[in-house]
């Protein structure tokens, strides 16, 4: 049963960091001219936009590659979370177009805006804990390691 329980909680890291590790990231590796260009909507020139795509990058496998391997996977997380709701914030921004109740462009972004922000909330499951005992240990020792893989004996 321990190594049934240590694949669940790999699969479902793997799960919350898909998106990031492997497809985000190959994304803007095999199209970064195009990442660029999506970028520049934020920060309108060429050489931040090409910053924030390398920024981009190093978060999503960095941070991913941390969160599954369970090495300083909850300072990663945090970052994942923030990672998530300033990419809402940037470029979901449902409140632009002005066509919400119409059902256009607006609405779609509205879900994927509210998406980035229920990743984040998982992101933060990883950094916090499922309780309230457990968010002082993550402000206790912020790079310290939930040590995921570990299986204890039930007592």
């Amino acid at each position: 049963m321990t190594s049934l329980s240590v694949a669940i909680a790999f699969f479902v890291r793997l799960l919350l960091v898909l998106l990031f590790l492997p497809f985000s990231a190959l994304d803007k590796i095999v199209n970064f001219k195009g990442a660029v260009g999506q970028a520049k909507q934020a920060v309108h020139a060429t050489a931040p936009a090409v910053v924030l795509i390398l920024i981009g990058l190093a978060v999503e496998i960095g941070m991913s590659a941390c969160i599954l391997a369970g090495t300083f996977d909850r300072a990663a997380a945090f970052v994942l979370a923030g990672y998530c709701g300033v990419t809402a914030l940037l470029w979901k921004q449902f409140w632009k177009p002005g066509d919400f109740w119409s059902g256009g462009k607006g609405r779609e972004l509205f879900w994927d805006f509210l998406k980035n922000f229920a990743l984040a909330g998982g992101f933060l499951l990883i950094t916090f804990g499922t309780g309230a005992r457990t968010v002082d240990s993550f402000f206790a020792d912020p790079l310290a390691s939930s040590h995921p893989y570990t299986v204890t004996e039930a007592r």
